[in-house]
């Protein structure tokens, strides 16, 4: 494909950089440098997705990507993944991008990766959203996960305001029954972001919702505020006082999201901040733990082996007195 072909699928296919502004998604600015910084990810994000939909290979593309600043560089893996995920659906394609994406310099954003592969869902039909078959069998919840947050960050009115809930999604991982919290993992993120980094606005949003879904929704809106970042340290100890009983979930994502950017060596001073005041731990020590409660995928039964893997580094937070 020539140079100006590709320049031409780049534009049609890369959003417009307007859809990350705070002032047209309505969401709250709670001030300049949160602003900033949420916009610097969506931005990011998009340069991601055009890098990948943009570039001769996956390879071109990760020579740019790689080139991200640390604190960013998660995201645009993140973008670009949803960037080879819609490629890869396209008629002629091949299906090639995603893949050598994930097992080249993307292994090391996998998590990353997974959440972006849900935003493309989140805009492909049905029939064309990838084979659950083809996923990693522990993290392909993650997809889910990206499913949520995409319709909570574009679909604000309906998925936040209005708590929508939806019909479980037909995507084959199994159990079904838990669809519908990987999703809410990924409102809990977008939450963060819908409330401007203000851990009271987050809080306010998270227990608008039934009860039963906010366990899941702290648990994806203390991943966003340890791995964006955006708070200082007395918001966090008040985000922690906010989430009241649901705090082990709170400080699961939070050490989740030290996991993930240990994983891919970006871990940076807001990271570290999040992880101490939220976990009592360094991102090592946390990433270590997330590691060590890691469990075997193949069990199988009716709680899927990453519920099990959440549900066992809360309780080992809260066993070492940080819950």
């Amino acid at each position: 494909m020539s140079t100006l072909l590709r320049a031409l699928r780049r534009k049609i296919l890369t959003p417009g950089v307007s859809a990350t502004s705070l002032e047209r998604r309505g969401f709250h600015k709670k001030n300049s440098d949160a602003r900033d910084l949420l916009e610097m990810i969506g931005r990011t994000f998009l340069e991601g997705y055009g890098h990948a939909v943009g570039e001769r290979s996956i390879a071109d593309a990760e020579a740019r990507l790689e080139s991200v600043l640390r604190q960013f560089r998660g995201f645009a893996y993140e973008g670009a993944a949803m960037g080879a995920t819609v490629l890869d659906a396209l008629p002629g394609s091949g299906g090639r991008r995603l893949p050598a994406l994930l097992s080249g310099q993307g292994r090391h954003h996998a998590y990353m990766a997974y959440v972006g592969v849900g935003w493309a869902m989140a805009r492909l039909p049905r029939f064309l959203w990838p084979d659950v078959a083809t996923t990693d069998p522990m993290l392909r919840w993650l997809v889910l996960d990206g499913y949520g947050f995409h319709q909570a960050y574009f679909h604000t009115e309906r998925y936040v305001r209005g708590q929508f809930e939806g019909p479980g999604l037909a995507w084959g991982a199994e159990p079904a029954s838990y669809h519908r919290h990987a999703v809410d993992q990924g409102i809990g993120r977008a939450l963060w972001f819908v409330a401007g980094t203000d851990p009271e606005r987050a809080a306010d949003l998270i227990d608008a919702y039934p009860a039963r879904r906010r366990p899941d929704l702290y648990s994806g809106t203390g991943l966003a505020a340890t791995y964006a970042g955006g708070a200082d340290e007395a918001e966090l100890r008040h985000l922690a006082e906010r989430s009241g009983p649901y705090r082990p979930q709170l400080l699961q994502g939070a050490a989740f999201a030290a996991e993930a950017r240990e994983r891919a060596s970006l871990t940076v001073d807001h990271t570290r901040l999040a992880t101490r005041v939220l976990c009592d731990m360094d991102p090592v020590q946390a990433a270590k733990l997330c590691s060590g409660t890691r469990p075997d995928v193949s069990a199988g039964g009716d709680v899927p082996a990453y519920e099990i893997w959440r549900r066992r580094i809360a309780e080992e937070l809260v066993s070492r007195g940080r819950g």
